[in-house]
């Protein structure tokens, strides 16, 4: 079991040496103290929790706020609220795949940010996380999304808040907002949370976050369409510690017009630059068409969906890369083929003529990564819909780093 002090050391990226040096200890001191054989101080302990609480104060001047990205995937909720001006002083994120798509693609100093895996450990001592503006967490959709609920019953599981892995993982969400009351969070799920298990699920959401917490919440569920080639819904949940009359009434404003929603043609490589792996085999083509047929005698609608540049396609899901079938893209030969990782980080906003996307992962991978994430351009949209809301209880606040014990950061710092 990791030690209190090893839980630190790890947060703040420290070595044993660092660790020792800040501490004023022995190297060999500091790793007893990581391993339990010795027991720090409680004034020690209390040197590395300070740096934690006051490492996000050596930040960019020009930066307007600092925020946490909780559950981050690969970082799609991060770059909305960097758009808007925010500086992310944390990040958790379990998955190593994910948190190789998102270091390669966010290069941040170590002395002012914090990366963490599991956000168990942070829910229990939200004291390791730094002092922040907003939070931002894409909480796990899977325990409350169609398909997952229809799995999970198919394979006598639980789900909803049920679900030990990882349905429950929202309850870390409210002891971090309760202990470091941030000006105000963004939250981000499935269509499905409003009305999964008749919608007692949503009503704890709710009642956790305005009646436990004391927050003035609004929430919509938008569609991913004017943004991208994509008819992807989701739910965004904001909330404000104080009331500043937040909704989303005038969020309309933030939509393009629909004759500037782009089409699949957009994001689509020509068919030269596709290398032919892509293209389905003939078994599975034959597979996916026999599928569709045995289902549309049913009169179902399941099946695989075939799209040219004309259209736009069903949702991403993070199963894409199993067989491709929710989007099949059509080609000059008689089978289709499956959407490469550019293209898919095309239609998830991830990358444009502005921004280059790293891709240092399987094909797997990122067909999972980019089918769990979220739609980036209408994270921006969300975030600057947002702005001038957060921006009314930020100038109440702006922090004053002189007010902190001097006597323990000038210890702390050396």
């Amino acid at each position: 079991m990791q030690t209190e002090f090893g839980r630190l050391r790890e947060t703040l990226g420290f070595n044993y040496i660092q660790a020792a040096d800040r501490l004023g200890v022995s190297e060999s001191t500091a790793r007893r103290y990581e391993t339990g054989e010795s027991t720090p101080r409680p004034s020690e302990l209390e040197v590395l929790k300070r740096i934690v609480e006051f490492s996000s104060f050596a930040t960019n001047p020009n930066t307007d706020f600092r925020f946490i990205d909780l559950f981050a995937g690969i970082g799609g909720l991060r770059l909305g609220m960097e758009s808007i001006g925010g500086q992310c002083v944390f990040t958790s994120e379990w998955d190593k795949y994910s948190q190789q798509t998102y270091k390669a693609n966010f290069r941040d100093n170590s002395d002012t940010h914090v990366f963490a895996g599991d956000i168990r450990p942070y829910g229990t001592d939200p004291s390791l996380i730094p002092k922040h503006d907003v939070l931002v967490a894409g909480f796990p959709c899977q325990p409350f999304s169609l398909a997952g609920v229809s799995k999970k019953n198919s394979l006598g599981r639980k789900h909803g808040f049920e679900c030990e892995d990882q349905g429950n993982l929202f309850f870390e969400i409210e002891r971090i907002i309760a202990h470091h009351r941030p000006a105000a969070f963004l939250l981000e799920n499935v269509k499905n949370l409003q009305s999964h298990d008749k919608g007692r699920t949503f009503a704890v959401i709710r009642e956790t976050l305005c009646e436990k917490l004391g927050y003035h919440i609004g929430f919509k569920v938008i569609s991913s369409h004017p943004w991208v080639p994509q008819k992807r819904q989701r739910i965004f949940i904001i909330g404000f510690r104080e009331n500043v009359d937040f909704s989303f009434d005038r969020f309309d404003q933030q939509v393009p017009p629909e004759r500037e929603w782009p089409k699949l043609g957009s994001i689509l490589q020509s068919h030269n630059e596709v290398d032919s792996k892509y293209t389905l085999t003939e078994n599975l083509w034959r597979y996916l068409q026999a599928y569709k047929e045995k289902h549309a005698a049913k009169g179902n609608g399941f099946g695989c969906s075939v799209v040219g540049p004309n259209d736009v396609s069903r949702t991403l899901s993070a199963r894409y890369h199993k067989d491709g079938s929710e989007i099949l893209i059509e080609t000059p030969t008689e089978r289709p083929r499956r959407l490469t990782p550019l293209e898919c980080a095309r239609l998830m906003g991830f990358e444009n003529e502005n921004r280059r996307w790293n891709i240092p992962v399987s094909d797997t991978q990122a067909y999972r990564q980019f089918g769990n994430s979220v739609v980036v351009p209408k994270v921006e949209a969300v975030a600057k819909h947002m702005q001038p809301y957060l921006d009314i209880i930020l100038r109440k606040d702006n922090p004053d780093i002189t007010s902190v014990d001097k006597q323990v950061l000038a210890r702390a710092y050396g």
